[in-house]
This record gives C-alpha cells, structure tokens and sequence, in this order.
C-alpha cells in the first residue's frame, strides 16, 4: 500500500508530464499550421513525427481502458509493452 506523501509525488509527476505533453502537442498543432504556408526544416518535420506517434500509441491505451476492467488491465499492458506510453511519460524512473 502507498502512503499519502507516495500518492501526491506520483500525482504531481503525472501532472508535470501532462503538461509536457499538451506542450509538445500544441508545438505540433503549430508546426503542422506552419506547414501549409512555408517549408519545414528537418528538425521541425521530426518534432511532428514523433508527437504524432505519441497521438497513436495513446488510442490503443484509450481503448483498453475503456473496455470494462481495463483501468486494471492497463497497468499490466505498460509493463509487457512499455513502448506504448508517450514520450513525455516514458523516464528512468526506479
């Protein structure tokens, strides 16, 4: 069982990466804007490719989630396939 003071640190983790991702998303929506008016430099063409691999490595969690006990089935799917978790959430945590 976890104490409290392990519940808040885990929370507040999840918080910081969340809005690391939204960050990383919204740098994308406008470097995808961006694209329809003027060339991307390379660097900028792989920033989008990855978040948009982000965006489709989280439907199939989404979907597991949703299936009835797949708040429960979803923490076992992490630990087989932890490349499914996006970049922002992905660390060397111990």
């Amino acid at each position: 069982m976890q104490t409290v003071d392990e519940i808040k640190l885990l929370l507040q983790k999840n918080k910081e990466r969340l809005l690391l991702e939204l960050k990383q998303s919204k740098e994308a929506m406008y470097l995808v804007k961006k694209a329809t008016h003027t060339n991307l430099s390379t660097e900028e063409k792989e920033k989008i490719k990855v978040q948009l691999l982000d965006i489709c490595k989280s439907i199939p969690a989404l979907a597991v989630f949703l299936l009835p006990g797949g708040a429960l089935l979803l923490p076992l799917l992490i630990k087989l396939i932890p490349d499914i978790l996006p970049s922002a959430f992905r660390d060397n945590e111990n």
